[in-house]
Order: structure tokens, then sequence, then C-alpha cells
């Protein structure tokens, strides 16, 4: 049971939005279902193909921002046909219980991850995808599940259901006879069903049933009824008892004509509250309209005394006898905490009656734009991403969008292209797959009749989700949220700001700062390498673009790869250099891009890799790198993943198509790679064949006989530190010529680097702690060995 009342009205609210918002956003789940239904056959020969063509308009119906759950029961369908033949026979086989057969399909896909996911950490076979199968197979029987949504629109109708985190069972199966009772009270509703024929297209599915409406109801609820039922009238300050001015819409309209009463400003601000629905803050109306949150506080307050004056009418006063000037104009009361402002302003009802009969066409609605960098427009643009994507084109790179579609017909809101002119700030939006925010951009060139011309200024490193963007009243009167249908979308200057404030929130601009110059021979002063050696280091990575620093333990690999990087851009940029280091568990969801949960769901979070390449994208003529410690003790094809080829030097720039998000992704040309391997660590296999063919190898060896090292060596001036270096040389030399070691177990220099005075204390914690440690771990099988190499530092100190 649910309240059938609170239906009625949440009813009124969706029949009024249904046409003008609700159908161009949710008309595809129609369209999934006839095309599924269209292409099933559970018996083709190609069971793969078939599934794949069936799946390919659920658009992001099985996940949270894109196909993945399709695509991955695709990839196990490809690899095991028969098997996922065998799970669709066994979930559509309605003579088994519900539940039980959403489990076990589930149960099947944890199997197939086990033995096909190649590393994958998820099957992504929720109880929300499973559901979806079976409502697209039987969509007058099923219904979508999604946990969030249906326990919000259970609570909103007061229904007797509930639902719990964890209790799959009982919430699978109270949310079916949960949406089979509000199926039925939707029948009722004639007018309902009239609207949705009205709206149905030959590729659409029918719905005789509702109940793929019934779905959408159920969303309808959740995401814009649900906690935000209209503040009650006693909530509403002054309440009509506490405080009336006493004026009827006659008095209104007289007032709303008289010039000195109603300046250009004041019918500004009653004009734009009145196109805003009749109730907003102060920095609503600012980010909708433009001016200040102050012009539109200072100006009600100005206008409320001039009514005062000219009519006499009574003002409320506070506790000390100050006048309250706003509510002679308005009711109010607190604004929640996800409305942007302080207090929400409601026009009387006499002053907005008065205002229906006034002609305000002549009122500015916008603030007018003043010359200079502000007389520029702003607009959203959805990219065509079977055409083209912001994903696909470099920064600095043109692309044109036509005025007219593939039929000849102009495109929607067309006065929109026609008015965009050189200069102009662009949003850039993909609505597939991912729906979101991936590019910041700028109009090239007006429309020339044909074609108009846009420039991408910047990507995102971490796009901005729609659902982000959707759930900011301040941008609910925005021109794409009120008709989303279309491509080129007026932004005003108050929703641009409001929205590039949160793409800085995700991705901050790096404010370009005085850096100290670092040339080859500070490098070479820092780094006790030979200049030979060095000339060699930067003309191998210069070749290759990737490179490994390999060699014992502390020849210094991190201290180089550091400063090498420094040497190549010239300058100590820090901001231009990424460090990761690799482990058994880094995985490519850390480094590239990943589904985490996030509240109730999963939300695809971009990794560092990622996140970098794109801000070297950003700068194309400079250069980046991106330094990786302990490079071989990452599982390298798991981590890397499709990127195995994209780092490649000739295939740098080329784009593929990523898995997680169906966007294009390449790896920018002035990004350079810079890893680092223990030669010396015995734990660790060799390192990826795949991954050794991109990389070069610099062996890094041990710096004692540098001219760097040599002469810091002399500016220390101690005997025991002579003494100490002379030995660990002679053992060094033993240590190559075991051939259970070699070169690469050798003892590096920096062990003893960094010191102005050397002391004895130092000296003898180096011996102890950090190369005994080693000769124990390397000579376990031959303790005399070990002890005479013991005794031999030791004696260092024996004067």
């Amino acid at each position: 049971m649910f309240d059938r009342f609170r239906l009625k009205e949440v009813l009124v609210e969706y029949k009024k939005d249904f046409v003008p918002k609700q159908w161009g956003d949710e008309k595809y789940k129609w369209e999934a279902v006839k095309h599924f239904q269209d292409n099933w056959d559970v018996n083709a020969p190609d069971f793969a193909d078939m599934l794949e063509r069936s799946l390919a308009k659920t658009d992001n119906l099985l996940a949270s921002m894109n196909n993945f759950p399709a695509r991955m029961i695709g990839g196990f369908a490809k690899t095991a046909p028969e098997e996922v033949r065998s799970m669709f026979i066994a979930l559509f086989d309605e003579s088994r219980d519900y539940y039980e057969r959403v489990d076990e399909f589930k149960m099947q896909s944890s199997i197939l991850l086990e033995k096909y996911g190649n590393g994958a950490g998820q099957h992504y076979q929720t109880e929300n995808a499973v559901t979806t199968y079976l409502w697209l197979r039987y969509p007058d029987r099923y219904y979508i599940y999604k946990f969030g949504e249906v326990k919000k629109a259970a609570e909103e109708l007061g229904a007797d259901y509930r639902f719990k985190k964890g209790a799959y069972a009982d919430n699978v199966r109270n949310h079916l006879a949960f949406y089979d009772e509000l199926c039925e009270a939707l029948k009722a509703d004639k007018d309902l069903a009239a609207m949705l024929r009205s709206q149905l297209t030959p590729d659409c599915h029918p719905d005789p049933e509702l109940r793929t409406l019934t779905i959408d109801v159920g969303f309808y609820i959740s995401r814009y009824v649900a906690g935000k039922q209209d503040t009650p009238a006693a909530d509403w300050f002054p309440a009509k008892e506490e405080y009336d001015p006493g004026l009827s819409a006659d008095d209104w309209e007289a007032l709303l004509c008289d010039e000195s009463v109603f300046t250009e400003g004041a019918l500004k601000i009653v004009r734009r509250l009145k196109d805003y629905g009749g109730e907003a803050t102060c920095k609503q109306l600012s980010v909708k309209y433009g001016e200040s949150s102050q012009f539109y506080l200072s100006g009600s307050v100005g206008l409320a005394k001039r009514v005062v004056e000219k009519t006499g009418c009574p003002v409320l006063t506070d506790d000390n006898e100050n006048p309250k000037w706003w509510p002679v104009l308005y009711v109010g009361h607190n604004a929640g905490k996800d409305e942007d402002g302080s207090f929400i302003w409601r026009l009387r009802d006499e002053l907005a009656e008065a205002l229906d009969c006034i002609d305000l066409t002549q009122v500015r609605l916008r603030a007018e734009a003043e010359g200079g960098e502000d007389d520029r427009g702003y607009w959203w643009l959805n990219a065509n991403t079977k055409i083209w994507s912001f994903a696909d084109i470099a920064v600095g790179e043109v692309q044109s969008y036509t005025l007219y579609n593939e039929n000849g017909n102009k495109r929607r809101i067309f006065q929109n292209f026609l008015d965009a002119k050189a200069g102009d700030m662009v949003i850039g939006y993909e609505s597939t797959p991912v729906k979101q925010i991936v590019a910041i951009g700028k109009v090239s060139a007006e429309q020339d009749g044909e074609r108009l011309y846009f420039e991408k200024v910047e990507g995102l490193s971490t796009p901005i989700d729609y659902q982000t963007l959707h759930d900011c009243p301040e941008l609910e009167k925005m021109e794409y949220f009120v008709n989303p249908q279309g491509s080129l979308f007026k932004l005003t200057p108050g929703e641009y700001d409001f929205i590039l404030d949160l793409i800085r929130e995700e991705n901050p601009i790096v404010e370009e700062t005085k850096t100290e110059t670092y040339t080859e021979d500070d490098f070479l002063e820092d780094v006790y390498m030979s200049e030979e050696r060095y000339e060699q280091l930067v003309a191998v990575l210069r070749n290759k673009k990737n490179i490994i620093l390999q060699g014992a333990p502390g020849v210094g690999k991190t201290f180089c790869a550091n400063r090498l990087a420094w040497s190549m851009m010239g300058e100590k940029d820090d901001s231009r250099i990424e460090f990761v280091q690799f482990h058994q568990n880094y995985s490519y969801e850390d480094f590239m891009m990943g589904y985490k949960p996030a509240g109730e769901g999963f939300e695809l979070k971009y990794g560092v890799f990622y996140r970098f390449c794109q801000k070297a994208a950003n700068q194309p003529d400079k250069e980046f790198f991106f330094i990786i410690d302990e490079i071989n003790r990452g599982n390298m094809s798991k981590i890397f993943g499709e990127l195995l080829m994209l780092i490649e030097r000739d295939y740098r720039g080329t784009k593929a198509t990523l898995a997680y998000n169906g966007l294009s992704f390449s790896v920018p040309k002035n990004l350079y790679i810079i890893g680092m391997m223990n030669t010396a660590d015995r734990s660790l296999a060799m390192i990826d064949y795949a991954l050794r063919r991109r990389f070069s190898f610099f062996e890094m060896e041990p710096g004692f006989d540098s001219e760097g090292f040599v002469a810091y060596q002399k500016s220390l001036d101690n005997e025991v530190l002579d003494e100490l270096v002379a030995r660990v040389k002679e053992l060094n030399a033993e240590i190559a010529r075991d051939r259970s070691l070699g070169r690469g177990f050798c003892i590096g220099h920096s062990y003893f680097c960094g010191r102005d005075v050397a002391d004895e204390e130092w000296l003898r914690e180096v011996v102890d702690y950090d190369i005994l440690p080693m000769l124990t771990e390397y000579w376990f099988d031959d303790e005399a060995k070990l002890h005479r190499w013991e005794n031999s530092l030791h004696g260092v100190f024996q004067r």
C-alpha cells in the first residue's frame, strides 16, 4: 500500500514536465526495449554478436555512466558464448523464482570473471543490470531495479515496502511488488496514458502495460520530487496575520506603471524573479541573469521604500523597532542546504498577479554586457560523437559544426548558431556515452552559412558529470536543462562562471611561478655521472620517450630521475613532473580509470596517469615527465592495459577507445616516462616482455670514480671515509665477479652522499644498517665470505 493522494500530487508535476523535460532525455528507454525485442534471438548461431546488437541502444541503463556492464557480459559472450547463452536461458525461465534467477545470474558471472576476467576487478552484473535484462526481454512484466531509486520513491509515497542495504532478496522482491501496485495506479490515469501514446514513435516499444512508464515515474520521484516538496504556507514569513501591506493586484498594477516607483532596475528585478518561477535567492538570480547579489538585495529594499512612500502602507518592524522592507514585496524562508544563497524570496500573490497584466517585454531579462572581454558570449555545446568528439581533437585544434543536419534541416535552436561569434567561450559536453563536460573551447570563427568553427582550449583531467551539474539549483533554469533537444545552447555569464567554478574545483590551474633554471652543468654537479653518459641518457630518452633506470641499491636512480627531468626542461618546474610507485596491488583503476564506491553505487574515477596525460596535452609546447618508482613490482599488463601500445614512440598521439568510458584517448608526444628498477631485488620476476620492448634500459652504475664524487669526497677531507670508499670499491669488484650476483648487485655511492661533514658515527651507521644487511641477503649461504667482509668494513674504524 502507498499514499494515493500523494501520488496524484506527484503526477500533476510529472505530467507538466513530461513533454518539455522528461521525454527528450528518457525516450531512449522505450527505444532500447524496441531495439532489444527486434534483435533478440537466444538460438542465434553467433550469440555474442546477437547480444551486442540487442544491447546496442541501452545507453547508460547498464552502468552508472557508460555501457560497461553490457560490454563486460558481451566480452564474456565472445569468450564463452555457450556459457553466457545458458545464463540468459535460465534468467528468462519464468517457471522459476524471480530473485533466484537474478541471484544465479550474478553467481555465474562471478565464475566467468574468475575464469575469463583477465585481472578485471568486477563483472558489474548487479541486481540493477540483471533486472534490466529481464525488463528488456519481458517489458510488460518486469521493471529495472535500482536500490536508491526505489527506496526514495517508496519513502516519498509513504509505501509499506521497506528497502534496506544488503537485503538483496527482500529488496528485489519488494521492488517488483511495489512497482506492480504503482503501475496499476498509473493505468487508472487515462490522461497520463494518452500523453505517453502521443509521444511514442514507431521505434519505441508501445508499452501497453505501462511498465516502462512506471520505471520513469519512479525515476522522476527519486530525482526531482523526493525531499523537495513545496514549503508549507505556514513556513513562509511573514504569515498573513503577522503582516500584510494591504495592496491589491490593482494597486500593484498602478504602481508598476509609475516610473517614480518602479524604476528600470526595479522592473528588471521583479521580471527576473517572475521568470525564475516566482521565488529565488539573490544568488540564484545573479547566476541566471547577471548583476551582483547586492543588486537584487539593495534594489528590492529601495523599491519597497518607494512603495511605502507612495502608498503609506504599513511596514513590518523587528524587536528593536527597525523597519524590515522586503516583506512589502515578498514572503520568504531560509534556503535549504542544497540551495545557493541564504534566503528565498517569493513574490506576494497580488504583485505576481499584477505582473501577469503588464507587458514587460521591453524590460531586459539578462544583464547587458559592457564591452571588452565581458561582451563575449557563452555556450554549451553537445558534441555529436557519431561525427566528432572533444576527446578526439587536440588542444588548439579547430573543429566545425554544421548548421544543417544530414537531411538538410536546420539545427535545433538555429538562432544560437547565428548569434555565436568569434571569441565566445564554449563548455564542451559529450552526451554519449559518458554524459560529462570534457573540455573548454571557444568559437574560433563565426558561421559562414554552412558551419560554425570551434577550437579546443583545454581538455579536463577530471571531467564533470551531468548529475553533478543537474543537482545544482543555480543551473536549473539553464537552457540545456529546460529543453535538451539540440546542439548549441546559450549560457548566461553567471551560469558559465558557476560551471567554470565547478570545473576548477576538480581541474585547478597551476599558476605560473618563477622557477629556478637548471642546466646540464647543474645535473652533472648534482648527479655523479660523466658528461658522456648524461648525453647518452638524454638522447635515448628523447628517442624512445620511455626509459627505465636500472641498477644496484644506492646508485641514485630516484635522485637522477628527478634531476634528469629538470635538466631536460631547463628549469625546476615540479608541476610538470608526476611521481608514483608501483606495488603488487597497483591496478589499471589506480593508473588510468575505474569504478570506485560512491554512495549507494559506483562512480567512474580517473587515475593519475590519465589526468597527467590531459595536463600535458593542454600544454603541447612544454615537456612533461611521469616517473615510476619500482616499476617492476607491478603487474605491467594489468596496470597498463591498452596503454602498452599507446606509450610507444610511434603511437604517441594515436587514439584508442577506452573500455571504461568509451572515449578516445592518446598519450601526448610531449610526455616522457621514466621508470626505476632495482636489479638487486631477488623477490622480483623478470619485467614483462611486452613492456620491455617499449622501454630502453639504462644501467646506473656506482659513481665512486666519477669526477663529481671524487670532488665531493675530497671536499669532506676524511681519512675514514676515504678508506671506507676504497673497501667498498673492492667489495663491488668481488660482487661483480660472483656468478650468483653480478654488477647489478653492487653497492651504490649515494649511501655516502649528502653530507657536509663525514663523522664516524654516520659512517658506522651506513655500514651496519645499509651495507651489511644487503651482504647478509647476498651471501646468506656463504657465512665465511660474509664474516670476512664484515670484518673488513669494521676494520676501517679500528685505528
